[in-house]
């Protein structure tokens, strides 16, 4: 009798499982199931490949290191064939978008503007600036930041610019043939031109603050892998138990580089304020001084007056722009210049061109030049086809989603939106490992699916400082060829690329300038 109650309790539970089972997927622990509009399973649709382990994809980057799953996502992408796919990963579905069409939907979709949950693991870095932030205070904090953007405040950064790639340049005085490492010099390129462009804040006199701001930055990417890579450092409370004291000393340097630049702005800004009330007409905005540069984290500061953010605020801005007008021109430019130097016959187009354009004193070296080097401008955007500097960006869903596909996105579903694997997909590219800027000829792109290019995001949350980038780095590359022609000092293939919050590689990068005659 015993036996028999046994075998109905477990035939039972076995069924209730069964029952459960079609709306959650037990073993990646209850994770809700991407369901479709015909009723029919989601792999009717988009694969859904297995796991490393019993445990759907919940373990699958676990024990890993940095390169081993870098080099994952790609092969499952592979295996996808160009469609994008959906994993399951401890309690949450995630749908790994790798296709151009499904990208347009989701980035511009009304409802999918929050970002993933991975995104909480740079809090303790950025807070919830601009970057991180969610729905009210992210309109509110984009809508504060755009007018700096501005067509005419950039053209007020083109004398910093040309300024710092001739620093870059003249730091080679007395070389004519030398191989160069390209990490520290570029580095500090980037960091000084977002310094003095968007803080207004000269680097010259914080040099050795600086240099531990860029080591700080390298651990803080560290942490941000290590907690996206282990499910235990997903909450906070292990997290902060057993990891975060390793990463404290870095956090605490780039906030307190951050508020010394802020603490220098002020002053700055409060003797500039003094001379506008002294030249400017009443009815003038003060915060928009006429013929003199315009610090963007004026903005903030002016706004901080009128009670619209406050200090804390200020301060997550401030590391957000910092990080992103670093990192991201910083990523672009290193392989732009490996790009010249493994393909001569580019290079060589690239610097007639601009012998074409640019006087060699430079002193014609502006926008409106700059928008006539087209084949740079080919070159720049297939490097960032290759190389995006953001391979990856999330979203979640605030509700039940349903796509264009027939797919429906279950609440607190993650949108992982693999741009590294959308810009190298054969739906769009023809041979897409290759080097060919002539991809971005007009007639050769007319065809092509917008959301197929995405280096700077698109829709609703599309990179503000995309513009500034572009005229940061065609700067730079303008006064590099100018003085040399570069060389390869390493092999395409010897590139080791590994996970980060941005594009990174193991090995570091490396050129041979050769000064031109």
């Amino acid at each position: 009798m015993l036996a028999l109650w046994l075998v109905v309790a477990l035939s039972v539970l076995l069924h209730w499982l069964y029952k459960v089972n079609k709306e959650f997927y037990i073993l990646a622990f209850l994770a809700r199931r991407v369901k479709t509009k015909n009723g029919k399973p989601a792999e009717s649709i988009v694969p859904v490949p297995k796991g490393n382990t019993i445990f759907a994809n919940c373990f699958d980057y676990f024990g890993k290191n940095r390169v081993e799953i870098f080099k994952q996502i790609r092969r499952m992408a592979r295996t996808a064939a160009g469609e994008s796919y959906i994993q399951y990963r401890l309690g949450k579905a995630t749908y790994n978008v790798i296709d151009a069409r499904n990208a347009e939907f989701i980035l511009n979709h009304p409802n999918l503007t929050t970002k993933g949950f991975v995104y909480n693991f740079l809090h303790p870095f950025l807070k919830t600036g601009v970057l991180t932030s969610n729905e009210c205070k992210w309109h509110t904090r984009r809508t504060m930041l755009t007018r700096t953007f501005h067509f005419n405040i950039l053209n007020q950064f083109q004398d910093i610019f040309i300024t710092e790639s001739l620093k870059f340049v003249d730091q080679f005085n007395g070389l004519n043939s030398f191989n160069v490492w390209l990490s520290d010099p570029i580095a500090k390129f980037t960091l000084n031109s977002i310094c003095e462009t968007a803080m207004g804040v000269k680097l010259d006199e914080m040099a050795e603050t600086g240099d531990r701001y860029r080591e700080s930055f390298y651990l803080i990417d560290e942490c941000f892998v290590r907690r996206v890579t282990n499910p235990l450092y997903w909450g906070d409370f292990w997290y902060h138990l057993l990891a975060a004291h390793g990463y404290c000393a870095a956090l605490k340097m780039v906030h307190d580089f951050s508020s010394d630049i802020i603490a220098k702005r002020r002053i700055l800004l409060e003797e500039e304020l003094e001379y506008r009330r002294a030249t400017q007409e009443a009815d003038d905005d003060l915060c928009v001084p006429r013929g003199k540069p315009f610090a963007m984290l004026d903005t903030l500061i002016c706004a901080e007056k009128d009670g619209l953010i406050d200090h804390s605020g200020i301060c997550e801005e401030v590391d957000t722009l910092m990080f992103e007008g670093y990192d991201s021109p910083y990523i672009g430019l290193t392989f732009a210049l490996l790009n010249m130097s493994f393909y001569g016959k580019h290079q060589d187009i690239c610097y007639r061109e601009i012998q074409d354009h640019i006087d060699d004193d430079l002193s014609n070296l502006n926008v409106t030049q700059l928008g006539k080097l087209k084949y740079l401008d080919y070159f720049l955007k297939e490097t960032m086809r290759l190389y995006p500097s953001i391979p990856l960006m999330c979203r979640e869903t605030i509700q039940a989603t349903e796509l264009f596909n027939g797919l429906i996105l279950p609440k607190r579903s993650q949108i992982n939106i693999h741009v590294f694997d959308i810009h190298r997909n054969p739906k769009y590219w023809d041979n897409p490992n290759e080097f060919h800027p002539e991809r971005f000829l007009p007639e050769n792109s007319q065809d092509r699916h917008t959301y197929a290019f995405i280096p700077f995001s698109a829709g609703q949350r599309n990179c503000l400082g995309q513009k500034y980038a572009m005229q940061q780095m065609k700067t730079l590359m303008v006064v590099v060829l100018k003085k040399f022609r570069i060389l390869p000092a390493m092999e395409p293939q010897s590139i080791i690329f590994q996970m980060g919050i941005n594009l990174r590689t193991k090995n570091k990068m490396q050129v041979k300038f050769v000064r031109r005659k």
